[in-house]
């Protein structure tokens, strides 16, 4: 079994990865910190209920303890209190798809200054549990976090020298014993990968459930989406491998993945291989086969983490703007990482016919995300943070937009950012009530009325920590500053993993 968290010497040697980690406050200042009082709000808790006009909400530690009509709640006197006429108060949000870049000054703010609260790590950096324990402790403030392990991939890995840390695995055995070790090493839940074979993910999956580890990540090129949701993976990132199953095109397609060969490190070579199969299972797409196969996954409660945002960047490229505003929060040198990995990995060799067969790609991941929604499947926003041009904390924002274009309605797609992530993570309950965690976003626009208004924020509370307008600001010229400065950076690719 071979172990390898291998670089690009051309990025340089870099520091330690890992961020967007748990927001955490000692016990005495929780007892001593003023409470939150958001007055004359809207509450749109997440719940499916509908919106509730002039509201008071009031957090103090790490709790909501009241919620009710403005005219009967009373504002503690310490209490700091946010004007919450003509806002709206949502849950914080939850990115389920994060590969933090590594700066501690640049990732954790721009997330919680974005209000998410929460993120799904995924990628097993030591480092990640480092600083878990760093906020824990009072002394970085971002988000709460998941922790995956290191991708466990197949014999050759995709990822042999491109800087994600990952385990290759030949065979059950060495599956057997990778899960033992990302468990003895503290992951929260085991990563698997697209190169797995079915008897090493198989003893992956029987490994994990032996060990109380729940496992999620890519379906591997050699297993249906169905057989690895009865086997009992819990979420399925991206949409390039989960509708091959929906396709009347699908034996073929098996038997072409199935001669499929790529040498270690060939992301270029695997992408360009799968392209036609994902273009022929798109094009052969069969709803009576779509819907017994999300009747499985449905019954499974297996969930899916279409991350539309990365692969609007990867299928339609000219739409990067390369004067983005928010470019000014991105170091030098990780854009450089973006831009080699887009080049490099992603577009080198990329076709005129290849080009157009990815615009239509994009399209056809909409829809299929749209059926999805539609049959009942589960979804998780996740973004990909840490692909090229996929940004920290902003980029959750345009997933939603995505998903209610491909269309997901506005609150199923704020669920899927608030209650079905937390209740996935198993972290809270992602909604806006008495005794929730005290995790929420003001947000100075309605949000049901057009997802895009999730954009304006006023502020934002993190286990009860006010960040009110002001010090958001703050923190966005913090980070601006430190990108401008920024002279190490961890040594890795933008990542799509």
């Amino acid at each position: 079994m071979d172990i390898n968290v291998s670089r690009r010497a051309l990025l340089g040697t870099g520091v330690g990865i890992g961020a967007g980690l748990v927001v955490g406050t000692p016990a005495a200042a929780a007892t001593t910190r003023p409470a939150v009082a958001v007055v004359g709000c809207t509450v749109i808790d997440a719940t499916g209920a509908p919106p509730r006009h002039d509201m008071t909400v009031v957090a103090r530690g790490d709790r909501i303890t009241d919620l009710g009509p403005a005219r009967t709640v009373r504002v503690p006197g310490d209490a700091a209190v946010v004007d919450g006429r003509r806002r709206f108060v949502i849950p914080g949000l939850t990115d389920m798809h994060v590969h933090s870049s590594g700066i501690d000054t640049i990732d954790p703010p721009l997330f919680i200054a974005n209000g998410v609260t929460t993120v799904r790590e995924m990628s097993g950096y030591p480092t990640l549990h480092e600083w878990r324990q760093r906020v824990a402790d009072g002394t970085l403030l971002g988000p709460r976090s998941v922790i995956a392990s290191p991708l466990i991939d197949g014999s050759p890995s995709l990822w042999t020298g491109l800087g994600a840390p990952y385990v290759e695995v030949a065979d059950a055995e060495q599956a057997r014993a990778a899960v033992r070790q990302v468990a003895a090493d503290g992951a929260d839940f085991v990563k698997v990968y697209s190169r797995l074979s079915r008897e090493s993910f198989t003893a992956i999956a029987q490994e994990s459930h032996r060990l109380g580890l729940q496992f999620a990540g890519h379906c591997p090129d050699d297993v249906p989406v169905t057989a690895a949701a009865d086997l009992g993976q819990r979420s399925f990132e991206h949409v390039f491998t989960s509708w091959y199953a929906t396709s009347r095109h699908e034996d073929e397609i098996r038997r072409a993945l199935s001669e499929l060969t790529v040498e270690a490190g060939d992301y270029n070579g695997w992408l360009h291989r799968v392209h036609p199969l994902e273009l022929a299972a798109a094009r052969g797409y069969d709803p009576r086969r779509a819907a017994r196969v999300f009747a499985r996954l449905r019954a499974r409660d297996a969930h899916q983490t279409p991350t539309l945002v990365m692969h609007r960047v990867l299928d339609l490229p000219g739409t990067v703007d390369q004067d983005d505003p928010r470019l000014r929060y991105i170091p030098a040198e990780v854009r450089a990482a973006w831009d080699f990995a887009m080049q490099e990995i992603y577009l080198d060799g990329r076709t005129p016919q290849e080009a157009a067969g990815h615009q239509e790609l994009f399209g056809h991941r909409g829809r299929f995300v749209g059926a999805l929604h539609r049959a009942g499947v589960p979804l998780l926003a996740g973004t990909d943070t840490g692909t090229s041009y996929v940004y920290p904390g902003f980029s959750l924002h345009d997933e939603l937009e995505l998903l209610v274009r491909a269309g997901v309605p506005a609150m199923r797609a704020l669920q899927a950012a608030t209650r079905d992530a937390a209740r996935f993570l198993g972290l809270g309950s992602g909604t806006v009530r008495r005794e929730a965690p005290a995790d929420l976003v003001v947000l100075d626009a309605d949000p049901l009325a057009d997802i895009r208004n999730t954009r304006h924020i006023h502020a934002v509370v993190v286990r009860g920590e006010l960040i009110t307008a002001e010090r958001r600001d703050t923190m966005l010229e913090a980070v601006a500053a430190a990108a401008g400065t920024a002279t190490q950076v961890p040594a890795r690719i933008g990542c799509r993993c």
